[in-house]
């Protein structure tokens, strides 16, 4: 009988030593911290039982001894995740750890936006410090991670989704290029298949091309499909793009362009000059948006062939060339001889 009172008594104790033990674990521990939180680094390779020292040592953690003994006796030891953290007060002993063990690592905002080319999508990304630019470039200039979508695609143009994106500090440019693919193949899939007609049978490559020249055209989202139709209509009918954003492109891959298209610069003999050379150019010029792809997957029915900038981001639209020249004289050249006193534009666009 006594002894089975001791064994009582011991389970007793021990159940009530686990009960304190599992309440003060879950208490959630006030700290100081700044509004993004507290940082903490775990470098690769550390302890276990340094990380929770560590801890403990900042403030973070009340006791690392009983931090140590519930991960490696009731979690079965797993590994913490290298990482720079950012922790928010008040979190228990049992959160941190799970933070821990889960990797949720900090990750820093950058914003690539619309019709930028691979090259700017690097300096951005860059000079945000997310990558190496040289690094970055060499990602982005070997195809292979687009070459089941676009087999003659020869970087990764085109293809590189603008978006918000969150990061670790210190992700590899590597990572980085797989995002932006990952991104565009997500909403490829979730946003412009869906769009296109059981009867379309154009090259995705052809698609992006049109969404890059639709993006650097368009300032208004209604008008992206009536901008898609005409370049639709001009390649239905083997007409010429006359495209200014492809003659830029072209200049740019030169490192000629000084944001100036001189008049020259139209006849110049160049497989992006779509005053020159009929259909589409031989890449994408930039990375379309989601809009300006469903727009090319889907370009509005409509009889227009020509179109030309207003000059606040709108564009008249006509069906004939001369109705075309009409809209040119008065939205091109009567509007910038008021403007700079008799001077004439260099070039419609498009014509």
């Amino acid at each position: 009988m006594a002894a089975l009172v001791a064994l009582a008594t011991l389970g007793l104790a021990a159940s009530g030593a686990w009960w304190w033990a599992r309440r003060e674990l879950a208490a959630p521990r006030a700290f100081e911290a700044p509004p993004e939180g507290r940082r903490f680094v775990v470098a690769p390779g550390e302890s276990t039982r340094g990380i929770l020292a560590r801890l403990e040592r900042e403030g973070l953690l009340s006791s690392a001894l009983l931090a140590r003994v519930y991960h490696s006796r009731v979690l079965g030891d797993p590994p913490l995740a290298a990482g720079e953290y950012r922790f928010q007060p008040p979190l228990s002993a049992l959160e941190l750890l799970a933070l821990l063990r889960e990797g949720r690592v900090a990750t820093y905002p950058v914003t690539v936006i619309e019709g930028l080319t691979y090259r700017e999508t690097a300096e951005t990304l860059s000079r945000a410090g997310f990558g190496d630019l040289e690094r970055l470039l060499a990602e982005f200039e070997h195809p292979g991670r687009i070459a089941d979508l676009d087999p003659a695609a020869a970087n990764l143009e085109g293809y590189l989704f603008p978006d918000t994106y969150r990061f670790p500090a210190a992700t590899g440019e590597a990572a980085i290029a797989d995002a932006l693919v990952a991104n565009f193949r997500n909403r490829l899939d979730r946003e412009i298949r869906p769009l296109l007609g059981s009867a379309d049978s154009r090259p995705l490559r052809e698609l992006v091309i049109l969404a890059s020249l639709v993006e650097k055209e368009a300032r208004l989202e209604e008008e992206r499909p009536l901008i898609a139709g005409v370049y639709a209509n001009r390649l239905a009918r083997g007409i010429g793009l006359y495209a200014d954003p492809t003659l830029i492109y072209g200049l740019k891959l030169e490192g000629r362009w000084d944001g100036d298209l001189r008049r020259r610069d139209l006849r110049a003999e160049s497989p992006w000059n779509t005053y020159r050379v009929r259909g589409l150019p031989p890449g994408p010029i930039c990375s379309p948006g989601a809009a300006s792809l469903a727009a090319a997957a889907a370009p509005a029915a409509v009889p227009y062939l020509y179109f030309v900038s207003r000059n606040d981001g709108s564009h008249v639209f006509s069906t004939t060339l001369a109705e075309h020249e009409r809209n040119v004289d008065r939205w091109q050249r009567q509007y910038f001889r008021q403007r700079r006193g008799g001077g004439a534009a260099a070039g419609a666009n498009p014509d």
